[in-house]
């Protein structure tokens, strides 16, 4: 596979994790008021844990090969970015194999969320200093700044736009899906009664 076709495949992944996590968060936001959003959202309940481990697996795939066989140097923050990525993809697995279910739930609270939101904190950062090169500071090396800009797929899509997409989706999988059944049943129960 070249540079083109891994740059392009990984952009629209990313643009359809972005649109999927926006979807599911408008439709999160709905089912309160609207069955076909609550069937949306039920929907995606059993899927939301192993759709959350896939989004860091295949971003951790992702910059691993753009680094290691397209040679795209990653800069501090692209570092930050990874130290916050692949952690995610293994606790999502671990918490995706797991039998007991509460200490998954308790896992993906305490490590996978805070840790995507760190994420997305600093890939937002670095995208909005790839179209503000002077807010660069003397944080980045000088042989490979952080506002370098390997590629822009449709204009805007760049590596740090790419996590973002991965960090948001995952939080959004997990946040507005990933609840315990109880929850969800008492939740049903409060919409039948209004």
């Amino acid at each position: 596979m070249n540079s083109d076709t891994m740059q392009l495949l990984s952009a629209l992944l990313a643009l359809f994790a972005a649109g999927g996590s926006l979807v599911l968060l408008v439709a999160r936001l709905k089912a309160r008021r609207f069955a076909a959003a609550r069937n949306f959202v039920e929907a995606f309940r059993p899927v939301a844990l192993p759709l959350a481990f896939m989004v860091p697996a295949f971003a951790m795939f992702g910059s691993l090969w753009f680094s290691e066989v397209a040679n795209y140097n990653p800069c501090k923050l692209c570092w930050y970015q990874r130290a916050c990525m692949y952690p995610l993809a293994v606790i999502l697995l671990v918490a995706l194999v797991r039998k007991n279910k509460v200490a998954a739930r308790q896992e993906v609270t305490v490590y996978a969320v805070p840790l995507a939101v760190v994420g997305s904190v600093i890939s937002l950062y670095h995208y909005l200093l790839e179209w503000n090169p002077t807010w660069e500071t003397n944080v980045c090396a000088i042989d490979v700044p952080c506002t370098t800009i390997w590629f822009r797929q449709f204009g805007f899509v760049s590596l740090p736009f790419m996590a973002l997409c991965g960090f948001v989706s995952v939080v959004v999988l997990l946040c507005t899906t990933y609840t315990k059944n109880s929850e969800v049943s008492e939740n049903a129960e409060q919409l039948e009664k209004v």
